[in-house]
């Protein structure tokens, strides 16, 4: 282990602490554990997909546990206003003035639950808080606390009284998660730890929001090689239609393109290789690998990736799309 690799890991061991305290409460979803980490490494938020059930405010709420800071809780409805999100000015009588009351969205982790159950300027509330980190009240521009995280859940099947997320809304999300059904195995841990008068749902906290800024510093010292950020660049660029050209040589025609109407923004690119990055981290290395960028580039890429008609008609998916983008690509 190199000299840098020692320094990242004494920098990140919370890290692995935190994902062994969230274990205790939430069973399996790996993944989602994985991509959640990422997310605070990186300062990118993330959208969680999946049917009810599937401990998706579950997993929020234990990873705030865990972690020292601030965590709200917004459950969006119809009838949500964006004042309600962000804050609104308020009289004070005993001072006979107006004064800033800020909302629930300046918490360090804030968890946006069915965010799809609200109208779109409601959603949309959240966009300057995720992009800018500040929300803006009455002309004042007001910084979010750091670390700052949104985490927005959502379930993709049900379509009575939602609204669909607008596509320039979701390339704000580093990655969008996907959840599945556990295996039997867990499901059964799952039996025996829920299903009682005392769920195990307590866990103690084991880190600090000034390591996870701590923590964030050492991405930029993650050794990047130039033939791997080629990699990234023709990943995202064989998303989008009409663009081979731009392609690296050596790379043949993609087949998959024909399923896609609308490709990744250079957005996407920045998101996927800062996500390798973090990802190397986990892994205890300072330098990242091509199974990094494969191994977030599903959950980075697919949210981005609008399909063809004929794609859609066919029953084609996102991921089988990337699956065989990936397979095209001839990786360094």
């Amino acid at each position: 282990m190199s000299s840098n690799s020692e320094q990242f890991y004494s920098e990140t061991a919370f890290l692995h602490d935190i994902a062994a305290e969230v274990s205790t409460v939430l069973v399996g979803q790996d993944e989602l554990l994985r991509c959640l980490l990422i997310g605070l490494l990186c300062g990118g938020h993330l959208l969680l997909e999946g049917l009810p059930g599937l401990a998706k405010t579950l997993a929020v709420k234990t990873l705030a546990g865990c972690l020292g800071g601030s965590f709200s809780r917004l459950q969006f409805t119809p009838d949500l206003l964006p004042s309600d999100i962000t804050g609104s000015m308020v009289y004070r009588p005993e001072e006979q003035k107006f004064s800033v009351r800020l909302g629930p969205i300046a918490a360090n982790l804030v968890l946006a639950d069915e965010i799809n159950r609200a109208p779109a300027k409601t959603q949309s509330a959240l966009l300057e808080a995720m992009q800018e980190q500040q929300v803006s009240i009455d002309g004042q521009a007001i910084a979010m606390p750091q670390p700052y995280l949104v985490v927005a859940t959502q379930n993709p099947i049900e379509q009575a009284g939602t609204y669909a997320l607008p596509e320039a809304q979701k390339d704000r999300f580093l990655m969008c998660v996907r959840l599945a059904y556990p295996k039997r195995e867990e499901e059964e841990l799952v039996l025996q730890r829920m299903a009682c008068s005392e769920p195990m749902l307590t866990v103690k906290k084991v880190a600090e929001a000034e390591q996870v800024l701590r923590a964030r510093r050492c991405l930029d010292q993650v050794h990047v090689a130039d033939e791997l950020r080629q990699y990234v660049l023709d990943l995202v660029i064989a998303t989008r239609p009409g663009q081979a050209s731009q392609l690296s040589s050596g790379q043949g025609d993609i087949a998959a393109l024909r399923h896609i109407e609308l490709g990744a923004s250079p957005r996407a690119g920045i998101a996927l290789l800062l996500a390798a990055k973090a990802n190397a981290l986990l892994e205890t290395r300072d330098y990242v690998l091509p199974e990094d960028v494969q191994k977030v580039a599903l959950p980075v890429l697919a949210h981005r990736i609008i399909l063809s008609f004929e794609a859609e008609a066919e029953g084609i998916e996102v991921a089988q799309v990337l699956s065989e983008l990936l397979r095209g690509l001839k990786a360094p």
